[in-house]
C-alpha cells in the first residue's frame, strides 16, 4: 500500500543537526495520520507520499519548514520574584503566553542577581536539520482516527 490521504504511516527515524549529531531518534516506530493533519513537517509529508514500507526518505529541513526561525521577542528577563518557586534551575520549563495569547513553552537559560532569563523558541529553532525515516507499516486509517485527525493505538493517541 502506497502512503496517500487518511492513511496511518509507521516509520522509524532520526534527526540530524547541521553538524552530523543526533538531536533525536525513534527507539520504536512512530505512526502519524497522512493527510495535512499537522501531524509531522509538511516538507517531511510531502516527502512521504506516495511511498511505502521499506522506502526511506532523507531530506533538509531549512528552520521555516522545522521548528521556525530564532526569534529574539520571545526571549525575556524576569525578576526570579514573578516565579512561583524559589527553586528556579537553569534548564526548566514552563508554560506562558506570549503577545497573541498563544501558549509558550518557555525554558530558563539563566539565572543571575535576582533575574531568571528564559527562551520560548524552540531548541532547535533556527536550525537546519537533516530528517532520515524508513516506512515500517502503511494501513488505511480508520474512521475515528480521520474524524480525530490523529493516530489510535499504538504508536499513536489514547483516549
Amino acid at each position: 500500500m502506497q502512503i496517500a490521504m487518511n492513511t496511518v504511516v509507521t516509520m522509524s527515524y532520526e534527526l540530524r543537526n547541521s553538524e552530523g549529531d543526533v538531536l533525536e531518534s525513534s527507539q520504536e516506530p512512530v505512526a502519524y495520520l497522512h493527510g495535512g493533519y499537522d501531524n509531522i513537517f509538511p516538507r517531511v509529508e510531502e516527502e512521504l507520499h506516495g511511498k511505502s514500507v521499506g522506502d526511506t526518505v532523507e531530506i533538509t529541513l531549512e528552520p521555516a519548514d522545522a521548528f521556525g526561525d530564532y526569534d529574539e521577542e520571545l526571549v525575556q528577563i524576569e525578576p526570579a520574584a514573578a516565579f512561583p518557586t524559589k527553586d528556579l534551575k537553569v534548564g526548566m520549563q514552563f508554560e506562558g503566553e506570549d503577545d497573541k495569547g498563544d501558549v509558550v513553552l518557555y525554558t530558563i537559560t539563566n539565572i543571575e542577581d535576582g533575574k531568571v532569563v528564559v527562551d520560548g523558541n524552540h531548541p532547535w529553532a533556527g536550525e537546519r536539520l537533516l530528517f532520515k525515516a524508513t516506512v515500517t507499516a502503511v494501513r488505511s486509517a480508520s474512521k475515528e482516527e480521520v474524524e480525530h485527525e490523529h493516530v489510535h493505538g499504538a504508536g499513536g493517541h489514547h483516549h
